[in-house]
Order: C-alpha cells, then sequence, then structure tokens
C-alpha cells in the first residue's frame, strides 16, 4: 500500500497586504541623463523651455509603460491561485478513496471473523493473524486521513491566502492604470501646448519678417523718391563738410610746404641768391605737380629740358622716370613713400627742384583696393583719348575689365584688346598732359599696341593700377611703366 507523505505550506500574514499605500498619486519626474539613462530630477519652479518639455514628458510616458508591467504580477497570482485549487481537488479526490479503503477493510473483517468461527488449528491462527493486520491497517489509514485532513486545511488556507493576493493585485493593476491614463492625458495636453506654442512662434517670426521686409521696402521707396526729387539729405550735406574740409586742408597744406620751402632755402643760407622755379600742387597721391617760374629772369620752360626722378631720400640714389619729361607730373602708386626731384636743363645751368618730403598715399585707397581684390573682376568705365600714340578722336564710353589672369577693353559687344598678364605688358600714370594727368593711365597690353586711357575720377584711375599689379604679381609678374621694372629690381 502506498503511503502519502506530509505536505506543509507556510507563508508570513503580512507577505501581501490588501491595503497598499503609495507615497505618491502619480508618477515622479525623469529625464534622459547620460548612456541613455533614465534618471529622477527635481521639480523645478523656473520655467522649461519647449525643448525640455517635449523630453520631460517622453521621459513619463516611458517610464508609465515601465509601470504597466504590473499586470505580470497579477498574472503569477493568478497562476498560484489555479494551483491551489487544483491542490484542493487532489485532495478531494484522496479523501474518497479512504472513504472507500474502510469500507474494504471493514468488509475484510468481517469476513475473516466468521472464517475463524469455522475453522480450527493452524487455519485459525492464520486467521487471527490477518485480522490482526487489518486492524493495524485500519489504524494506519485512520493516522493518514488525520494527516489528510490538516493539508486539506493548509490547502484552503493558501486558496484564500492566494485569492486575496490576486484580487489585491487586480486593484493594484487597476490604480495604475487610472494613474497611467492619467499620465497619458496629461502628456498629450502638454504635447499639444507645445505644437500650440511651436505654431505661434512661427507665426510670430513670420509676421515679424514680413514687417521687416515691409518696413525695409518703405525705407527703400522713400530713399528713391529723395533722390528722384534731387531733396537734401544728411549724407549728401556730410558730403558737402567733407569737401570743405579737404579744401581746407589743401590750402594748409599748400602753406606748409611753402613754409618749409622757405624753411629749407634759409637752412642751405641762399636767401638772396634769385630762385627761377619752384614746385606747386599737393605732394600726395591723387593730385598732379606742376613746375612754374617765379622770377621774371627765369627762362622759358618751354625752351628748357625737364626730367623728372624719384628717390628714397635727397642723398640717395635717383631713378629716372621714363616719359616723365614735362611741366606737370602726377605721381603714381609707385611714388608713395618717395621723393620726387626735377631737374631743369636751362641755357647754361641745371636747376634741381625737389619736393617737400615722400609723396603721402590716398586716404582709403588701401581699403578700397582690398576690397576690390575680393572679387573675380572689377569694371572702370574709361575713355580712350590715345591709342598708338595717335589721339583718338571718339569720345565714347568704353569698359576695362580688370580680373585675376587678363586685362580686357571693350565696348558693348565689340572687344579693343584682350590680354593675359606677361612681362611685355605695361602699366602707369600717364607721365605728363595737363591737369587730367591724375586721372590718365597708359596701358600697353603687348608690344605695338598701348592705350591711354582717362578714368572717371583720380580714385579709379589710382585704384586700377594697383588692382592690376596686384593681380599680375599672384601671376608672379611684375607690372610697371617703361623701364621702371630694372628701377624696382624685378
Amino acid at each position: 500500500m502506498t503511503m502519502l507523505s506530509r505536505v506543509s505550506y507556510t507563508m508570513p500574514k503580512d507577505a501581501v497586504s490588501a491595503d497598499v499605500f503609495f507615497a505618491s498619486s502619480r508618477f515622479p519626474n525623469y529625464k534622459i541623463g547620460a548612456n541613455n539613462q533614465i534618471v529622477e530630477v527635481k521639480e523645478d519652479s523656473k520655467m522649461s523651455t519647449m525643448k525640455d518639455m517635449v523630453a520631460k514628458e517622453t521621459a513619463l510616458l516611458l517610464e508609465q509603460q515601465k509601470r504597466l508591467s504590473v499586470r505580470d504580477l497579477a498574472s503569477k497570482f493568478e497562476k498560484g491561485l489555479a494551483a491551489a485549487v487544483k491542490l484542493s481537488d487532489e485532495a478531494r479526490l484522496k479523501e474518497a478513496a479512504s472513504l472507500e479503503k474502510h469500507v474494504l477493510l471493514k468488509n475484510l473483517r468481517d469476513a475473516l471473523d466468521a472464517l475463524r468461527g469455522r475453522v480450527a488449528g493452524k487455519n485459525k491462527e492464520d486467521v487471527e493473524e490477518a485480522i490482526t493486520m487489518v486492524e493495524a491497517l485500519a489504524v494506519q489509514l485512520t493516522q493518514r486521513e488525520g494527516e489528510l485532513i490538516q493539508e486539506k486545511a493548509e490547502v484552503k488556507k493558501l486558496a484564500s491566502f492566494l485569492k486575496q493576493a490576486s484580487e489585491d493585485a487586480k486593484r493594484l493593476v487597476d490604480e495604475e492604470r487610472a494613474f497611467a491614463r492619467d499620465e497619458i492625458e496629461n502628456a498629450r495636453a502638454a504635447v499639444q501646448r507645445v505644437e500650440e506654442a511651436l505654431q505661434e512662434h512661427e507665426r510670430m517670426s513670420l509676421s515679424s519678417v514680413n514687417q521687416d521686409v515691409e518696413e525695409l521696402m518703405k525705407e527703400v521707396q522713400e530713399a528713391r523718391r529723395i533722390k528722384m526729387l534731387h531733396q537734401p539729405s544728411r549724407v549728401m550735406d556730410m558730403e558737402h563738410e567733407l569737401q570743405a574740409l579737404r579744401t581746407q586742408l589743401a590750402e594748409k597744406s599748400k602753406h606748409s610746404l611753402q613754409l618749409q620751402k622757405e624753411l629749407a632755402i634759409t637752412k642751405k643760407g641762399d636767401k638772396n641768391a634769385p630762385q627761377l622755379y619752384d614746385i606747386d600742387g599737393p605732394e600726395s597721391l591723387g593730385s598732379y605737380l606742376r613746375i612754374y617760374p617765379c622770377s621774371d629772369s627765369a627762362p622759358e620752360l618751354s625752351g628748357c629740358t625737364i626730367q623728372w626722378y624719384r628717390s628714397t631720400s635727397e642723398d640717395d640714389k635717383k631713378e629716372l622716370i621714363s616719359g616723365a619729361t614735362k611741366s606737370i607730373y602726377a605721381p603714381e602708386p609707385f611714388d608713395v613713400g618717395r621723393i620726387l626731384q626735377a631737374e631743369i636743363l636751362a641755357v647754361d645751368q641745371i636747376i634741381t627742384l625737389t619736393t617737400s618730403g615722400p609723396i603721402d598715399p590716398a586716404a582709403g585707397l588701401g581699403n578700397y583696393v582690398e576690397a576690390l581684390v575680393r572679387r573675380h573682376e572689377t569694371e572702370f568705365n574709361v575713355v580712350i583719348i590715345q591709342m598708338n600714340g595717335t589721339d583718338h578722336a571718339s569720345q565714347s564710353i568704353h569698359v576695362l575689365h580688370i580680373g585675376k589672369m587678363r586685362i580686357k577693353l571693350c565696348r558693348g559687344n565689340a572687344t579693343m584688346a584682350k590680354e593675359y598678364y606677361s612681362h611685355s605688358m605695361q602699366i602707369c600714370g600717364v607721365r605728363g598732359g595737363g591737369n587730367a594727368a591724375a586721372q590718365a593711365v597708359y596701358w600697353q597690353p603687348k608690344v605695338g599696341i598701348s592705350f591711354v586711357l582717362a578714368f572717371e575720377s583720380e580714385r579709379e584711375r589710382n585704384a586700377a593700377i594697383m588692382l592690376a599689379r596686384r593681380f599680375a604679381f599672384d601671376c608672379n609678374i611684375m607690372l610697371a611703366g617703361p623701364d621702371d621694372r630694372s628701377s624696382t629690381g624685378s
């Protein structure tokens, strides 16, 4: 006969309580930290940005998704309850089998008692031994029934406990589901508020841009109206004031030069010696110098031979300026920082005139040229005065294109000259002429072709020379005037 072993289940009474208390009625705030880790943060009373709000709501949704896993706990409790019910059913079946065994043992004892009265001798002893065994089996069966009753009570207790735990888990799931729904609704509302704020920000930005464009258009229209009506503006007033200041500065500079010349004559001790000629004009780039007689006994300049030179100082070796044989000479960019001298060969003497100091650069010309260098090509309006040494009759406007690789002179679609920078190309200021010498340029594209071009202003003329020489230098070519390369060491 098979013996059933005793099974005992003991669990603490306070393992799962029906009254569950939570410290907070909502989920805590989290944020995404380093290595995509979600960490808890404290509430901040300051207004967060839109990006922080979106990140915060996203973290709350992720945490809510994790908390929904409580239903797994409820599923486990339900499985335990099903196992307890199964154990209860098995105990019931064992109880029914035990009752059947009692009936069989009682019937067997009755049969053996009846048999004991009919037999004698050794058979009777066997029957009595069998009756003793049946009674022992009955006692064991009774003990087993007691154990089964105790096991049944424990199973009922376990089933009741698991049923209560399952109910608590279901209630917890319902509460968490309600909290999750509230958090999801709050997240949706927050996302909607963020979207509305972004849309409002875009509308405000667009309206601001449109307003700025409208104001700019109004300003441009007003400027055009003022320009069309030729009304005086603040810029025009400033230009007039600047022109007046330049005039005053030129007069004071002329007076200063005159004083310097008188001081130089005084230092030489030749104050009583008559001075036949002198140099007049601002000693700066953008102007022109003129030799004029300052004594009645001075020979006519038309009958004298004139040659201009440049030097770094009065005692330094002077360099001949080829073609500068007129009484008027307009300094060019090569002359900046150098002293100019003019030798006048009269009938029986040589008279040397020297500027009071080095030629000054033109104000703002360097910055203007640096701005033009950034362009791929710059256009200048010019008029052709001479072509190949012959006066040019037409006074039509031509365009001189100075680029990084070449220089081109054209009129409309017709090209007068177009040459890449080469060692045969020459460009310099006109060395002679009248008052327009400061605005004229001598340009030789190649051997056999030359032009004398007049620009709109002295600034344009000097900028064109400096720009062409700058681009040519980038091509390892030194642009200069006739016989200037030897003096510059190129």
